[in-house]
C-alpha cells in the first residue's frame, strides 16, 4: 500500500500518480488529476481491493472551507494563550502580594557572573603545577568582584538588625496542652540506678501480635526491615509477666548528638558506637522531634511518639536481660551502658512549628524541640559537634545540589539568600527569621544552619551549660583521640583498652566529600569574603557565650 503526501493520499495499483500535476508543479487542478477527477470521494484501497466495510476517505476541494478551517485553528490556540497568560498574571500578582506582605519577596538577583579565571585552589596552598591539572585557562573576568560592595550594604543592615533577645522559656502546662500524648506515655519518674530514663509499658497484645506492624521507620531500608524482623522475633521473651499482665521495657536516649549538618556528626557516631558500653537508636538519625512528629512540615502522616520509643528497643531488651540476671539482683547497683541518639537537625530545625503553634508573638515559635526533650528528660547530655560556618555552608552545597554546581552558581545563591534575609531582618526580629520555615525554604543555600549561637543561646534556656558539650570539627579532624577523649569524659564512660581505643580513633573519617565535589575545588575568594562579614557578628558572640576564641574561625 503507497501514499503520495502531496495530493490523493493513496496510490491506485495503475500507478495513476505519475499523471498528478500537483506533483508535477504548483498549479494542481483537482478537475484535471486523473485521480481526483470526477468526484470528490476516494476509495480507500487496501491490498488492491477496496474497502467496501469501512467509512471512505473524504477529501474536501473547497480552498475557502480549508482556510476557515485555519483560521479557526488559530483562533482556538489564540484564546488558550491570552487565557494561560492571564492566569499566569493572576498566580504571579498573587505571589508578590503575599511575598510583600511578609517581606520574603524574591526580587530577581542583580548579581550575575561571568567565568571565574582566577586560580580558588591557591587558596588551599597547591602549588601552580597542581593548579593547572585541576583547571583550564580562561580570560579573567572580574564582575564578581565588583558585585562586593552592593553585597556589602546587604550584610551592614543585617548586622545592623541583630539582636540577641534572651527567649521566655514556656510553662510546664503549656508543654502538656500541646502534646498531651507524650505526657500521658511517658512517666514522671524512670528506673533506678540506671542513666538511662526507661520505665514498664504494659502490653496488651497476645502472641499473634505484630508490634511493629504500623511502623513506618521499618520501612525506610532493608536492612531496617531485617531489624525489625529480628525484635518480632524475640519481642515475647522480653515482656516481663506480672499477675497476668505483660510488660515492655520502654527507654530514651541518655544523650544525644544534636548538630549540626555537615559538621562531622557522622564520623562521631560512627567512632561512638564502637564503644563497648553505648548503644545507639536502631537508625541514626530518625529525626522525629523535629519533622517526624510533624508529619515532614505538615503535608505527611504524623508520626506516633510508640514509632520512636520502638527504635530503642534493640537497647531495650539489652537492659531488660541484665535486669533479670542473677548477678544484677545480687548486686543492687545496676549501671548499664548508655543509648544515644544522631538527628543532627534536633539543634536547629524548627520549621514546623508554624503548621501547628498559632500563638506565635511576632512570628517567633511559642514552644521548641527543647522545651520538650527537657520536659522529659532534664537530665539527657547534648553533644555539639560545629564547623566554619562558611565552610559549612559551602559543603552543603556540594552535599544537597542536584546539578549544575559550581562556584559561580554557589556564589550567586549565597547573594540570593543575603537579599531574602535582609528583607526579614528589616521587619522580624532574629529568632523569627531563623525560624521562619517560609524564608528558610524560599534561601537556595541554608545560610540560618550556620548562625550557632543563636540555636545554642535557645538551648541554653533550658538546659545548664554542663549538660552540653560544644566540638570542633576542625579539632577532631586534626586530633581525633583528643576529641573522643572528651566524649568519652563528658559520657562518664569508663576506660578503654588499648585494641578498644586504637579501633575507635584510627578507624577511617566517615562521610568525607565525595571525589566529583572535590574536582569544583573551594568557592570563590569573593565569595568567602562575603561569608566571612556575614557570620562575623554571630561567631564573635558564640566565642563570647563559650570562652574560647577558637570559635572566631580567624585561621581558616
Amino acid at each position: 500500500m503507497r501514499y503520495c503526501i502531496n495530493c490523493c493520499i493513496h496510490l491506485l495499483p495503475n500507478d495513476l500518480h505519475r499523471q498528478c500535476f500537483r506533483c508535477r508543479g504548483p498549479n494542481h487542478n483537482n478537475q484535471k488529476c486523473p485521480v481526483c477527477k470526477g468526484e470528490n470521494k476516494i476509495p480507500l484501497y487496501t491490498d488492491s481491493k477496496q474497502m467496501k466495510l469501512l467509512a471512505v476517505l473524504e477529501v474536501r476541494t473547497d480552498h475557502r472551507e480549508s482556510w476557515n478551517g485555519f483560521f479557526c485553528l488559530r483562533k482556538g490556540k489564540l484564546c488558550s494563550l491570552i487565557f494561560g497568560l492571564i492566569i499566569m498574571t493572576l498566580v504571579m500578582a498573587s505571589y508578590i502580594l503575599t511575598g510583600a506582605k511578609h517581606g520574603l519577596l524574591l526580587i530577581p538577583s542583580p548579581f550575575h557572573y561571568g567565568a571565574f579565571a582566577s586560580n580558588p585552589s591557591l587558596m588551599d596552598n597547591e602549588s601552580l603545577s597542581d593548579m593547572k591539572d585541576h583547571y583550564q585557562p580562561s580570560k579573567m573576568n572580574i564582575s564578581y568582584v565588583k558585585d562586593y560592595p552592593s553585597i556589602k550594604l546587604i550584610i551592614d543592615t543585617i548586622t545592623s538588625k541583630i539582636e540577641f533577645m534572651t527567649r521566655q522559656r514556656p510553662d510546664l502546662e503549656e508543654l502538656r496542652k500541646q502534646e498531651p500524648h507524650m505526657f500521658s506515655v511517658i512517666p514522671n519518674k524512670f528506673l533506678p540506678n540506671s542513666k538511662n530514663p526507661c520505665w514498664y509499658e504494659e502490653y496488651k497484645g497476645n502472641t499473634t501480635t505484630d508490634p511493629y506492624a504500623t511502623n513506618s521507620y521499618a520501612l525506610y531500608s532493608k536492612r531496617f526491615r531485617t531489624i525489625f524482623d529480628y525484635l518480632r522475633k524475640v519481642f515475647w521473651n522480653h515482656l516481663y509477666h506480672y499477675k497476668d499482665k505483660h510488660y515492655r521495657l520502654r527507654c530514651l536516649p541518655h544523650f544525644y548528638i544534636i548538630g549540626q549538618p555537615k559538621c562531622g556528626t557522622t564520623d562521631l557516631y560512627d567512632r561512638l558506637r564502637l564503644h563497648p558500653d553505648v548503644r545507639f537508636s536502631a537508625i541514626k538519625e530518625p529525626h522525629w522531634w523535629t519533622r517526624k512528629r510533624f508529619g515532614e512540615d505538615g503535608f505527611h502522616d504524623r508520626y506516633p511518639f510508640f514509632y520512636y520509643l520502638d527504635l530503642f528497643d534493640l537497647a531495650a531488651h539489652q537492659i531488660f536481660f541484665l535486669l533479670q540476671s542473677e548477678a544484677a539482683k545480687e548486686r543492687g547497683k545496676i549501671f548499664f551502658f548508655i543509648i544515644g541518639e544522631a538527628s543532627a537537625s534536633t539543634m536547629w530545625d524548627n520549621n514546623a512549628w508554624i503548621f501547628f503553634y498559632d500563638n506565635s508573638t511576632e512570628g517567633e515559635p511559642p514552644f521548641l524541640i527543647q522545651d520538650f526533650i527537657h520536659a522529659f528528660q532534664p537530665n539527657a547530655k547534648l553533644i555539639i559537634m560545629l564547623r566554619d560556618p562558611v565552610e559549612r555552608l559551602y559543603s552543603d552545597y556540594l552535599y544537597f545540589a542536584s546539578a549544575n554546581k559550581s562556584v559561580e552558581d554557589f556564589h550567586e545563591k549565597v547573594a540570593e539568600s543575603l537579599q531574602l534575609f535582609e528583607n526579614c531582618m528589616l521587619d522580624y526580629s532574629l529568632r523569627a527569621c531563623v525560624y521562619n520555615n517560609t524564608l528558610n525554604n524560599a534561601m537556595p543555600v541554608r545560610l540560618q544552619v550556620g548562625l550557632y549561637v543563636v540555636y545554642l543561646l535557645d538551648w541554653l534556656t533550658v538546659f545548664d551549660k554542663d549538660q552540653i558539650l560544644v566540638l570542633r570539627l576542625e579539632d577532631h579532624a586534626s586530633n581525633v583521640k583528643y576529641t573522643m577523649h572528651m566524649v568519652f569524659q563528658f559520657l562518664d564512660l569508663g576506660p578503654l583498652s588499648e585494641k578498644q581505643e586504637a579501633l575507635i580513633t584510627k578507624s577511617p573519617a566517615s562521610n568525607t566529600r565525595r571525589p566529583e565535589d572535590r574536582s569544583l575545588g573551594p568557592m570563590l575568594p569573593t565569595t568567602k569574603a562575603i561569608l566571612r562579614d556575614f557570620y562575623r557578628p554571630f561567631n564573635t558572640k558564640l566565642a563570647q557565650v563559650l570562652f574560647d576564641d577558637a570559635f572566631l574561625w580567624k585561621r581558616t
